[in-house]
């Protein structure tokens, strides 16, 4: 079991936190990202597109000239494909572009996106917000304090895990601009992960994370209430 030293709002350290092996040190399984990053990408997918066939567009009921005689190639409809306003041969219709992948798939995907970024040791845990009402500059104080501003000649990607409770620091990070990304325990996939530089949890959302990744469901129910309206985190 590897280990991460957790930091506070002003990036002083706030003692080490375990990371299971079990979510951050498997070794990541490629083929399986891949899989379920590109049926996620399919399932957002609006799939409204929609073209007329030679059906369905106006006109053309008469036959444009004679069939012989007139030097030209032969017409039997102003509507079909090749003619200008013509109908749309093998054109793409509404469709439905969702993939079935089952579940076991998608927890492998996301526990194998966690385990590359805690490899790559971009798992940041953050002992306390230190957020108590919704301000910008609070926010980007934070994220200077832990060292995820200004890195590398520009800015990383972060993603954000919070509670829905949280409302303080959510409505701090969200005007941060599309570098940064909040996010739901509950809504943490393999897809989000891969596409931000670095992942960043409170100790209550790495708890919340790890229950649900480890299956036990007591354990992921009891920490949910953290997140509700009226639970510890959301108690004023």
């Amino acid at each position: 079991m590897s280990t991460v030293t957790a930091k506070s709002a002003t990036g002083a350290e706030a003692g080490a936190v375990d990371l299971p092996d079990a979510i951050f040190g498997l070794e990541p399984n490629v083929a399986v990202m891949h899989q379920v990053v590109t049926a996620q990408l399919a399932a957002a997918r609006a799939g409204t597109h929609s073209t007329k066939t030679r059906s369905e567009v106006s006109g053309g009921g008469a036959k444009p000239w004679r069939q012989k005689g007139t030097g030209r190639a032969r017409q039997g409809s102003t509507r079909s494909p090749q003619w200008r306003g013509g109908g749309i041969a093998h054109g793409p219709k509404p469709r439905d572009y969702r993939q079935r992948t089952p579940k076991k798939m998608v927890t492998l995907a996301l526990r194998s996106a966690l385990s590359d970024r805690a490899a790559e040791q971009k798992v940041v845990v953050v002992d306390d917000w230190g957020i108590s009402e919704p301000k910008t500059k609070d926010a980007k104080k934070v994220l200077a304090a832990l060292g995820l501003r200004n890195t590398g000649g520009r800015d990383d990607r972060v993603l954000i895990v919070v509670f829905r409770s949280e409302e303080a620091v959510w409505r701090s990070f969200r005007n941060l601009g599309r570098r940064v990304q909040i996010i739901l325990p509950e809504e943490l996939n393999a897809y989000d992960v891969l596409v931000n530089d670095w992942i960043v949890f409170s100790r209550a959302t790495l708890g919340a994370t790890v229950a649900r990744l480890s299956g036990d469901r007591e354990a992921a129910a009891e920490v949910s209430v953290l997140g509700e309206p009226g639970g510890e985190d959301g108690e004023s």
